[in-house]
């Protein structure tokens, strides 16, 4: 599967507010928290379902997989997302497993699977 997605009982805020706190104790940080719904409405358009982008780093892993090879470079930083559908809040990501497999290097792909399986916790940990 593509991506991996799960479903809180927290609100947006609460649930960006719990991964901030748990990506960082992976040693991940926000590089950017982008309120889509916020942006789509500054631009005129009436879309109205509440979603975040946190684009997140951790700069050791991100060197260890560039020096491997730079073409892993345009699916960084890894996103995570929290949106509401249907009063539910999710929060989910595209699996680092599956990007790296368009890449075609078997040696990052343990690499992948590791960042992969802490972001699942963090996600997992902010639920």
């Amino acid at each position: 599967m593509f991506n991996y997605t799960v479903e809180t009982e927290k609100g947006r805020d609460e649930a960006v507010q719990a991964l901030a706190e748990n990506l960082q104790a992976e040693m991940f940080g926000i590089l950017w928290n982008f309120d889509l719904t916020a942006k789509l409405q500054e631009k005129g358009t009436d879309f109205d379902t509440p979603f975040t982008i946190l684009e997140v780093c951790n700069p050791q892993e991100a060197n260890r997989v560039l020096s491997e090879d730079l073409m892993v470079g345009y699916f960084l930083p890894c996103k995570i997302v929290v949106y509401e559908e249907e009063g539910t809040t999710k929060i989910g990501m595209p699996k680092p497993s599956a990007l790296i497999e368009m890449v075609h290097n078997e040696s990052i792909k343990q690499i992948a699977l590791d960042i992969e399986e802490r972001l699942i916790g963090c996600i997992d940990k902010s639920v």
